[in-house]
């Protein structure tokens, strides 16, 4: 009757993986499954005990990394904090230079320095190229529509 607490641990953490997604927990449920089977088999507790982290560790070293690689092939993973930030337009809020200056960039008013040693004066748009610490390294932003009028966007050099 042993086996049906490792059972429900296993379900547990199965449920939790399902929350965390990162086929970590999911390695211990597979654990917890072979403990209850030892446990079913007629094993000691001790045995027990000693199989459930060994078989974790097993899957962990030999099973993750492949169904890990798997899935980044099949869904795309989203970016996040600052990585999800490149790419996105900004506004200039105090002049940028190589030396620095200042953004609004998703909401929030950052740090910013212009690489290509060009200068932006407020109100320009740009694009972030990277983000390097707390600062936005920023470069002119992607053309919408070629301008009539030759607009610069408030691009000097």
């Amino acid at each position: 009757m042993g086996w049906l607490w490792w059972v429900a641990g296993a379900l547990v953490l199965g449920v939790a993986e399902m929350l965390s997604l990162s086929l970590f927990l999911l390695m211990l449920a597979g654990g917890a499954l072979a403990a209850a089977i030892a446990d079913a088999l007629g094993a000691p507790p001790a045995v027990q005990f000693v199989i459930a982290p060994v078989v974790a560790l097993v899957l962990m070293v030999g099973l993750r990394p492949w169904l890990l690689r798997h899935l980044r092939e099949r869904v795309p993973l989203p970016e996040t904090n600052a990585n999800a930030l490149v790419g996105r337009e900004a506004v200039v809020v105090a002049t940028v230079t190589e030396g620095g200056g200042r953004v609004k960039l998703n909401g929030e008013v950052w740090s910013a320095r212009a690489a290509e040693g060009r200068t932006y004066a407020p109100g320009a748009e740009v694009t972030v190229e990277r983000i390097d610490g707390a600062t936005a390294v920023v470069s002119d932003a992607a053309p919408t529509a070629p301008s009539a009028t030759g607009d610069t966007r408030g691009v000097t050099s």
